[in-house]
């Protein structure tokens, strides 16, 4: 994957579980990373070819040459999703984590003009809303609801840089699929007991992309020329029964213990919007750049998941 046009790469939410895979496919190419760490962040453990720069998105600080020679700009950060309830004020934290940072750098990016690094930026399928099956392009219109809302903002955060003629990337993000967190990362420890099943009523779509293929698409899209949004999904979204039941086949464990709606409303409040909303995304970006997954079926990430996945 090394890539001569990219040499020095600025992360924001290295920490993250996407930041961290991608830090590590940048050093194993020997890509130097720099990392953007707010106050009061640990700048994580000494690494070769990574530097550590603090700023502080919420008072508007960054470094004047925290961008300098920087070949891209990848910005990943953000308070989690489904990390909390959503209290009245963790709507506002997950709002204010997300437009203050990308605000800053999409005004630092904007000042230093068409020269300026790319910028490759975190968004979520979210803005689709809860779709039914309907197939949804990148030019599929907007959706309904507090994450329909939110994600509009954030990619708007990005117009300076944009309009000064930045080329900017908006990663429209599905279910990741790894077994080291995020949704799955909850759900494999109740399916290798047993306990799990489908949520909701099931037939929800779920586009997904597992987090190998992730890393690889944002290394893609760094270099390739595409600007605006992007879904980062593989072309075979599942209704959620699907998935569960085929992981559960691959752990040789049943999945018949449906989880109702109001179960999940009660554990996971406002996230459980986005786990039932049904999005049917369609990457055709990423399909006519000419981007090939590793894991492009379901069968295919599945064994990736439970670790017999043989080419990994």
């Amino acid at each position: 994957m090394e890539d001569p046009r990219v040499r020095t790469v600025v992360v924001a939410g290295a920490g993250g579980l996407i930041g961290t895979r991608l830090v590590a496919s940048f050093l194993a190419d020997g890509v130097r990373v720099r990392r953007l760490v707010r106050p009061g962040a640990s700048g994580g453990a000494r690494q070769d070819g990574v530097t550590s720069v603090p700023w502080d998105p919420d008072r508007g600080v960054l470094a004047p040459d925290a961008l300098d020679d920087a070949d891209v700009v990848v910005n990943l950060g953000g308070a989690g999703i489904g990390d909390r309830r959503w209290t009245r004020r963790y709507r506002a934290t997950l709002r204010s984590s997300r437009l203050a940072g990308t605000g800053l750098l999409a005004r630092e990016l904007a000042r230093r003009g068409p020269e300026a690094p790319a910028l490759v930026q975190a968004s979520a399928m979210g803005l689709y809303g809860d779709r039914g099956d309907e197939p949804l392009p990148e030019t599929a219109r907007r959706g309904d609801g507090f994450l329909a809302d939110l994600v509009t903002d954030w990619e708007a955060a990005t117009d300076p840089a944009r309009d000064a003629g930045v080329r900017v990337v908006l990663l429209r993000t599905s279910l990741v699929l790894t077994p080291d967190g995020g949704a799955l990362g909850r759900l494999l420890p109740l399916l290798r007991l047993g306990l799990g099943g489908p949520l909701g009523d099931g037939h929800e779509f779920w586009s997904w992309i597992t987090l190998h293929d992730h890393v690889r698409a944002i290394r893609h899209l760094a270099t390739s020329g595409v600007h605006g949004p992007v879904n980062l999904a593989t072309p075979d979204p599942v209704r959620n029964a699907e998935l569960t039941r085929a992981l559960a086949r691959a752990l040789h464990r049943p999945a018949v213990l449906r989880v109702p709606a109001p179960a999940l409303r009660l554990a996971l409040g406002g996230f459980v919007g986005d786990i039932l909303a049904s999005a049917r995304l369609v990457p055709r970006v990423l399909e006519a750049d000419g981007f090939r997954w590793e894991h492009p079926r379901l069968e295919e990430a599945v064994a990736w998941l439970v670790g017999r996945d043989t080419s990994r």
